[in-house]
């Protein structure tokens, strides 16, 4: 059965990037919480912002294949947010990063993304480089993962007795720049 996992904490030594950035109006659902498309954009926004900022020798050559998202208070609009990632352990070809977003009024949502190192002309995985292992080793304390699916396997099958489906379109805004559907898109379904 499948159960969440538990986040790893954020590392006392080594790699943790942070910055901070103020929740927008087109972040925010008709309440004033942050969205969870909108949170996924901050994920992704702060792991290209460390890669730049850690001059990584590869900062394009990376595809998220699961994110998963722990809200314990959700921060609301005009708020103030600090954003903080690390590596949370890595694999052969893939690294975990953890992201923790927070503000000075209680809000928290921590998430672990898996993130799969690619070759951009192949869009086929390669291994994790020397430079990017040396940068994030003491902060994953040498953690390995596996970059297996883990939501979904206890779920009943699509097909079961009152199971219901709904179509949704994918939009030309919900490609980027890698030619595939973006991963924040996944999660506006979920705000529907």
């Amino acid at each position: 059965m499948w159960q969440p996992a538990n986040p790893v904490e954020m590392p006392s030594d080594g790699r943790v990037f942070g910055t901070e950035r103020r929740v927008r109006l087109g972040d925010v659902t008709p309440k004033g919480r942050l969205r969870l498309d909108a949170t996924a954009r901050y994920l992704q926004d702060i792991a290209n912002d460390d890669a730049v900022d850690g001059a990584y020798s590869d900062i394009h050559g990376w595809v998220v294949r699961r994110t998963e998202m722990w809200v314990h208070q959700f921060p609301l609009y005009m708020t103030d947010v600090s954003v903080k990632t690390w590596c949370g352990g890595y694999g052969s070809h893939w690294a975990e990063r953890r992201t923790t977003i927070t503000s000075s009024d209680g809000a928290r949502i921590e998430s672990a993304a898996l993130w799969v190192h690619v070759d951009m002309q192949t869009m086929k995985p390669t291994p994790l480089p020397e430079d990017f292992l040396s940068m994030v080793h003491i902060a994953s304390a040498g953690r390995k993962i596996r970059s297996s699916f883990l939501i979904g396997k206890s779920l009943p099958p699509l097909d079961a007795p009152g199971a219901t489906s709904e179509a949704w379109p994918v939009r030309f805004a919900d490609m980027d720049a890698v030619g595939h559907m973006n991963n924040a898109s996944y999660w506006i379904a979920l705000e529907e």
